[in-house]
Parts: structure tokens; C-alpha cells; sequence
């Protein structure tokens, strides 16, 4: 990681003063607003009773806005105060990630006065789910049992590769007049068409992980059209999306030698050694061991690797893994490690869109390499240092190289034409880790870092953390940011402390509550995996 030595730590917040946005509320939409063409239908839920929905129709081409359309899905929890602060999009990443939970997490999870000012809306990007067309290249491709991702033999290898290069032609010959306008530029420019049904003429936006990079965009795109600006869990714009990927590699396996320290640590509940290093050689074992015999049929390496991966992006999850690791290992019992993998693993129809969408805007978004030596030799160099993660990711992205749309060059998101944005970023994020941060804080002139020291889960705010959620109301209610008088990071938080062990005998799924331990669990549901 970067260099921190500038980072204060403190218990609570370190912060030099605080600066407030030109706009004030009562001039967000100044200028008599144009009437919204949205119709809103009542679609409210147990939890979210006042939620809303709509659908908008935007150009498939924006190049030619009086060609095909497509539909977008929206939801909206409305506002109820008289100080009206327009329309709050919020997006929980991906690209693939349906935002259509979104509004209801985000407006009942902000303070209420704060929520009250704004329209909430979540939407479903082109492609996603409820939005149509919806993309599903190759139905159930993640089905188990799948082949281990670390090649040991030439055969190996090439049964990944043909998957992958299979799953590329699958997109081409099933959506050849969709896949040259999916793609985050596409994306940003269906955000200014909800702007625009909406009646408003500037946006709110508060975005996680890969939402961090369209909101860039957009703010590149249309700067003029922006009001407020939230961005958690940064995207490193310098690396789209080779190099990004390379980077939550080295990333994602100190996340893991994390989780087999906090194992340790609780030795005398999972009994499974007071050494980090044996803990950690006890998981490749298992890996090992599932590569072999299959835990129940379905739980190979690779959907292995799948189980413990949401282990990196939140730590909530530590108590169910480590359970399911504990039997499977004391006691022999397949059955936790199943249950888990069902929890956190499996993907049904809905990740099989995810992933099609997610695949489809990487491989368009940017250059991949061509040559398959690339990819192999940086596998391999990258795997000698950080082995949890680094093949399955490979083959994640694989369908990149054969992608059968020219890529695109990737935005130069840097912008000096921009009203003050948040952002924050935890130091031992594995998703987005915490150089890009740095690097979107740098290429924003007018943004504020804030920063979770320690912490390293994905998606920090409005996941329990007081400190961070402060400077989030803040912000949204009266446009104040942190500033710092030097150094990268405006105001540090101490990071949320790591969940307690549940007994490991029992071998049961936790509870919500006790998984999170009433932190987060709601939001790290929604969070797109991968980014």
C-alpha cells in the first residue's frame, strides 16, 4: 500500500476545518424547474413502505437519440421536507450491480432529516436486471462444479481458457447490437437522462466501488450538471481495468491472510491452530482436499474460492466462514461448508446477469491485452505472492481478451469544473484498494479524502461507522467538506471494530444480526462483488 506516514490516527476523527459548497439547498435547482416526466407508481416493501417506481427510456445510441431505446427501472423513496434538495441517485457498483434496493437502504439508513430532503433514487443501469433489455450471455456459466482456477497442467489451463473464450463468442453472437453501447460512458449519459426526466437541473450522486467510476465520468461528462458528489470505495482510475485487476489480486490475499489472523486469534472457538500461517496452510489444504471430493457434490476449489471471497470486501462475514472452515476440517461436516457456499457463493440468475453486464462494460470499457502470454505470465508472477485470488480473477476477466467489440479508450476523469465532492476510502480495502483513492482525490481538484484507518471492508459508509456516516450527513445536509491544510487525506476515522466469533460447534448459518453484529449486513448485500 501507499506510503501513509501523513495519515493522524485517532479514536475518532482528525480533521483541520471544514468547508462548505457554494450552492446552497435553497439554490440547487435555481431557475424555474422544468415539470418531471416521470410517472411513479406505488411499489412500496415491508421495509421500505413508501418506495416508488418508474421506468425512463433512454437511447441506446446516445450518438443517435432518435434511434432504439431502452428502459431503465428506477425506484424512489420521496422526499418529505420542505427544504427540497432534488434528486440523490445512488448506485451500489458492479458494472452489473442492480441500485433498485438502493434508494430504500439509502433513505432510511441516512439521518432522517437528511433523507427528507432529498428524492432517493435507485436505478438499474442499462443492461441490469429489471432494466431492458437485460443481458444473460450464457445461462448458469458458474454452476458447480466448474474447473480449479490455478492451472497445474497445459490441459488445465486450456479448459479455463476455451470456457472463457466460449462465454465472449456466447455475448457476440446473442447480443451483437447491444454490446457496442455497453459501456460506462453509455452508462453516465443514461444518469443525465434520469436527471433530465426528473425536472432538475443539477444531480446528487453517492456512489460505492465501480459507482465511484461513473460517477466520475459523469462529472467529466456533463461538471456543470453536478451538485453534490459522493463517492465511497474508489475505483483507481489510472488502471481501468487491467491493471485495476492486478492490483485487488495482491490486495484480496492480505484480506485473506486477515481472515486467518482473526481465525487464530479465536482459536479456542474454531480450533484450528493459534498461528496465522497455520491457519492459512489449513485453508489450502481444504482447497485441496474439495478439488479432490467436492464437499456435497458442489463445493469444488473454484466455488470455494467463491465462498470466501465476500470474506475480503466485509468482515462481517468472518463468523460464518470460519464456522463452516471449523467443520469442515474438526468435524468432517460438509454440510456447513455447502450451506455457506449457498450463502455467499452460489449465483443464480440474477449474478448470472451481473456477470454478463459486468463482463460486457469492462471488455468495452478499455484495452485488454490480446496476446494469452500476457495474461499467463502476469498470472503466475502476480500468484507467487498473492495465490487466494489471483487465477480465479484470470478467469474472471478472461472473456476481455477474446471480446468480440473493440474496446474503447477509458475517460480521463480528472476535473477542475466541480463543486466540493466527498470521498471516502478505507486503508486495507481489497476491491478498490486504497491507492485509487488517492488517485481520485488527486485527479478531482475540489475533493475531500476521508479516510477509515485500518478498516478493510468495501462500501464504508452507512455501515455502522459514526465518525465517517457524520462527515456523510454533513455533506448531504450543507454541502461541508473536511479540509486538511496538507497531505492526501482531509479527516481520518478510526475503523469499525472486527466482529466477535460465534461457536463453532453448532456449524449453523448466523443470523443477520449476529453476522454483522448490527453492522452493515444490509449494505454488503447490495454491494456488487468484483468491484
Amino acid at each position: 500500500m501507499t506510503n501513509r506516514s501523513g495519515i493522524l490516527f485517532a479514536v475518532g476523527a482528525t480533521v483541520a476545518g471544514l468547508v462548505t459548497a457554494a450552492p446552497s439547498p435553497a439554490s440547487a435547482d435555481s431557475g424555474a424547474p422544468r415539470a418531471a416526466s416521470l410517472k411513479w407508481t406505488d411499489c412500496g416493501t415491508q421495509s421500505s413502505p413508501t418506495l416508488q417506481c418508474a421506468t425512463v427510456r433512454s437511447p441506446l445510441d446516445h450518438d443517435d437519440p432518435s434511434g432504439r431505446k431502452i428502459t431503465l427501472a428506477l425506484t424512489r423513496v420521496p422526499h418529505t421536507a420542505k427544504t427540497f434538495q432534488g434528486p440523490l441517485l445512488v448506485n451500489p457498483g458492479g458494472p452489473g450491480g442492480s441500485g433498485l434496493s438502493m434508494a430504500g437502504f439509502v433513505a432510511a439508513s441516512l439521518p432522517k432529516a437528511v433523507a427528507a430532503q432529498y428524492d432517493v433514487i435507485g436505478f438499474d443501469p442499462r443492461g441490469v436486471g429489471r432494466s431492458r433489455p437485460a443481458l444473460d450471455c450464457v445461462p448458469k456459466y458458474f454452476d458447480p462444479v466448474r474447473p480449479d482456477p490455478v492451472p497445474h497442467s497445459v490441459q488445465d489451463e486450456q479448459a479455463n481458457r476455451n470456457r472463457a473464450r466460449d462465454f465472449a463468442a456466447a455475448c457476440g453472437n446473442k447480443y451483437p447490437d447491444l454490446l457496442p453501447f455497453m459501456d460506462t460512458v453509455s452508462a453516465a449519459e443514461d444518469l443525465d437522462v434520469i436527471r433530465n426526466a426528473t425536472g432538475s437541473r443539477q444531480l446528487n450522486y453517492f456512489g460505492y466501488s465501480y459507482g465511484t467510476y461513473l460517477g466520475a465520468v459523469y462529472a467529466k461528462l456533463f461538471p456543470d450538471r453536478v451538485r453534490r458528489l459522493v463517492l465511497d470505495s474508489n475505483v483507481d482510475p489510472n488502471g481501468v481495468w487491467y491493471d485495476d485487476n492486478l492490483d485487488q489480486d495482491y490486495a484480496f490475499d492480505a484480506r485473506q491472510k486477515a481472515f486467518a489472523a482473526w481465525v487464530a486469534k479465536y482459536d479456542s472457538t474454531y480450533k484450528l491452530g493459534s498461528d496465522p500461517a497455520k491457519v492459512e496452510a489449513a485453508w489450502y489444504r481444504m482447497r485441496d482436499a474439495v478439488k479432490k471430493h467436492p464437499a456435497g457434490m458442489k463445493v469444488g476449489a473454484g466455488e470455494l474460492d467463491d465462498t470466501f471471497l465476500p470474506g475480503g470486501y466485509y468482515n462481517g462475514y468472518w463468523p460464518t466462514l470460519a464456522g463452516a472452515f471449523s467443520a469442515y476440517v474438526n468435524d468432517k461436516n460438509d454440510a456447513a461448508l455447502v450451506k455457506a457456499y449457498e450463502r455467499f457463493g452460489a449465483v443464480d440468475a440474477e449474478g448470472d446477469n451481473g456477470y454478463s453486464v459486468y463482463s460486457a462494460v469492462q471488455c468495452r470499457d478499455a484495452q485488454w491485452p490480446r496476446d494469452w502470454n500476457v495474461w499467463r505470465n502476469d498470472s503466475w508472477r502476480v500468484y507467487d505472492k498473492a495465490p487466494f485470488l489471483t487465477w480465479g480473477n484470470t478467469w474472471y476477466n478472461a472473456p476481455c481478451a477474446d471480446w468480440p467489440v473493440e474496446p474503447l479508450n477509458p475517460v480521463r476523469v480528472s476535473n477542475h469544473d466541480l463543486p466540493p465532492v466527498l470521498l471516502f476510502q478505507a486503508t486495507d480495502d481489497a476491491a478498490t484498494p486504497y491507492e485509487g483513492g488517492l488517485a481520485l482525490h488527486r485527479a478531482l481538484d475540489d475533493s475531500s479524502l476521508v479516510v477509515e484507518e485500518g478498516g478493510g471492508n468495501h462500501g464504508v459508509t452507512l455501515s455502522g461507522n459514526a465518525c465517517l456516516d457524520r462527515y456523510l450527513a454533513d455533506y448531504l445536509a450543507k454541502g461541508t467538506v473536511p479540509r486538511a491544510k496538507g497531505g492526501d487525506v482531509d479527516a481520518v476515522c478510526a475503523k469499525t471494530p472486527d466482529p466477535k466469533p460465534v461457536a463453532a460447534k453448532s456449524a449453523r448459518p448466523m443470523s443477520r444480526t449476529e453476522e454483522t453484529n448490527g453492522q452493515g449486513g444490509t449494505l454488503h448485500g447490495l454491494l456488487g462483488f468484483r468491484g
